[in-house]
């Protein structure tokens, strides 16, 4: 009907003249329009009264003509919105009096634009209006429940006594219940019947804010719940507490199993590093002590890292040794392993040794050049020994490779990018060395990432044994003695005794000596090195402590003062000295009182 009302408007006048006794456009018009059973209204732009239809005028309770030219307050705002938007406006609601009308607006539009509109009037009573509210709130009802059904989570709305309103059909799905036998229950029956553990509504209500909680079903599942709730605005109590159940069963067992996965990982890492530590003690090194097993290890764990590492201890005690570890456990172990003694090469050829040097950089250079030592390590590992040795000028550039990963030839002028792994070593105090300005403060720090001390002999005396009887083995079968050659008591007392300032390189020497000066497979007391023996004392262990003069407990009492003296020395502390002679350190005090030997 709008449709053709709007046409009828739109009509050309003079497709609408009066010809031989026609009808007018107006009359026309008129007749449409008090045909209509609606209440018809049409405005112009200027929102007065063009034409009403005799519907409008009953409907209205006005005189014919009455409404001709003026305008009616209550539809102006909705004509006004229709010509200047060009849109209808439907379903308007518009009171006149103690009347309700609905209206619907729409633009008669030409050729020019918008030349007016006409408006239909519908009056509507409360029941029509109630009605239209109740179909209103079911669709708004119908949406919410699509909304809340379509959730993959478990919803439950409660009243504020914990009253349950509704649950969705995934509550009911994870909880493996029915709406129907839980709607009008209390959270607090639910809970006694067992269907539930625990209710995060009553939390909810008890504390009055938003609480989480998880919960664990009957069967079995893995529930985290959240629990809001919804204050009355005129009260400010809580008249709904709205709860979301989500099943977190599967990321539980998900965490569970790589709990055990990492646990599992972890141990498998520890039985790895136990069989490399134990392949290691029976093919490279001799590791018995407690404090050189740990330096071992630790070893073993940088191998599977490309950090640098700096090797601190005394000369002689096998940092050598540790650095073949390092690169045979890694990942670089297949790549070279290149070692330099920055104190074994004269100060003008360190430079040309490590960075190489180009054809001519120098008198007595080779024609074609030759790679340095960085460039036959790269992939691989390099190994600078007695670090502290290194000039300074050869620091820099060194500082400049461990910064940038590049290397310039001695002569050259083309930046080598190498891949190498640096692992240094040094007897001396680097930090003593910054101060004097002997070592560069800024390559110090970026060689010190990882700092591994190395005990020295003295202080793992567990180790002398094993290796005496290693070296002593070794060195039979080198020089194809006839018998096999062994250690004697006394020999072993003695050497278990001594010190070793030049460490496990002194050990082997002597060993060495003593294979080689052997008779018959035996070794004598006498063949020990001067050092040893004037350390030890001019006799063995028994002579020494056998004095036909003395009573048991006086030759127990100088064995007891010997150990406690040797100890000591090794140990440094009485802590560590109690530790290692399994006694507390307060005897260990009070022992060396009783023989002067101080603290």
């Amino acid at each position: 009907m709008c449709s053709m009302i709007s046409e009828l408007f739109q009509m050309e006048a003079s497709s609408l003249e009066e010809k031989d006794g026609a009808l007018s456009r107006g009359k026309i018009i008129d007749v449409f329009l008090n045909a209509i059973s609606d209440a018809i209204i049409v405005f112009d732009t200027r929102f007065r009264v063009l034409i009403s239809n005799e519907r409008c005028q009953q409907t209205l309770a006005i005189f014919p003509g009455t409404l001709l030219d003026s305008t009616l307050p209550e539809l102006s705002a909705g004509v006004s919105t229709v010509i200047q938007t060009m849109a209808p406006l439907v379903d308007l609601v518009v009171e006149r009096g103690k009347r309700h009308f609905s209206v619907d607006i729409h633009p008669i539009v030409h050729r020019h634009g918008v030349e007016g509109v006409f408006s239909i009037l519908h009056e509507t009573t409360e029941m029509d209006r109630l009605k239209k509210k109740v179909k209103y709130f079911q669709h708004l009802s119908y949406e919410l429940d699509t909304l809340i059904d379509s959730s993959n989570d478990g919803l439950w709305i409660c009243d504020g006594n914990g009253v349950v309103l509704r649950l969705n059909a995934a509550s009911e799905r994870l909880n493996e219940l029915k709406a129907e036998d839980m709607i009008g229950k209390c959270m607090t029956q639910i809970v006694a019947e067992g269907y539930i553990n625990k209710s995060v509504t009553l939390d909810v209500l008890k504390t009055g804010k938003r609480t989480s909680i998880f919960q664990k079903t009957r069967t079995g599942k893995k529930l985290f719940l959240t629990g809001t709730p919804v204050f009355d605005k005129e009260t400010g109590k809580i008249f709904r507490v709205v709860v979301n159940e989500r099943d977190i069963t599967e990321i539980t067992d998900l965490q569970a199993e790589l709990k055990e996965t990492e646990a599992l990982n972890d141990r498998y890492k520890r039985d790895l590093l136990e069989l490399q530590i134990e392949e290691t003690e029976s093919r490279e090194v001799i590791a018995r002590s407690a404090n050189y097993v740990a330096t071992i290890q630790k070893a073993v764990k940088l191998a599977h890292v490309d950090s640098t590492v700096v090797f601190l201890g005394e000369s002689g005690t096998g940092k050598s040794i540790l650095a073949n570890l390092i690169h045979k456990h890694s990942a670089r172990a297949d790549e070279p392993l290149i070692k330099l003694n920055c104190g074994a090469i004269p100060e003008s050829l360190v430079e040309s040794e490590l960075f190489g040097y180009e054809k001519g950089a120098f008198t007595g250079a080779h024609k074609s050049g030759k790679p340095g030592k960085f460039e036959m390590a790269d992939k691989g590992t390099l190994f600078l020994d007695e670090i502290g040795e290194l000039p300074l000028s050869s620091q820099v550039k060194l500082l400049g490779f461990l910064e940038d990963g590049t290397v310039c030839r001695v002569g050259g002028t083309v930046d080598r990018i190498i891949d190498v792994r640096i692992i240094a070593a040094t007897n001396q105090d680097l930090k003593a060395m910054i101060e004097k300005n002997l070592f560069r403060r800024d390559l110090y720090y970026r060689l010190n990432v990882i700092p591994l001390a190395i005990p020295p002999l003295r202080e793992r005396k567990e180790c002398i044994l094993p290796l005496l009887n290693h070296y002593v083995e070794l060195f039979s079968k080198k020089y194809a003695m006839k018998r096999a050659v062994s250690l004697t008591s006394e020999v072993s007392d003695a050497l278990v005794l001594y010190d070793y300032p030049g460490n496990v390189r002194e050990l082997i020497n002597i060993c060495e000596r003593l294979v080689v000066m052997s008779s018959k497979g035996c070794m004598a007391y006498t063949d020990l090195p001067a050092s040893v023996l004037s350390s030890v004392g001019s006799g063995t262990c028994e002579q020494e402590l056998w004095d036909s003069a003395l009573t048991l407990q006086e030759m127990i009492e100088r064995l007891e003062k010997k150990v406690l003296e040797k100890t000591m020395q090794t140990q440094g502390t009485q802590k560590k000295t109690a530790e290692l002679l399994g006694l507390n350190q307060s005897t260990v005090a009070r022992k060396l009182k009783k023989y002067a030997l101080g603290t």
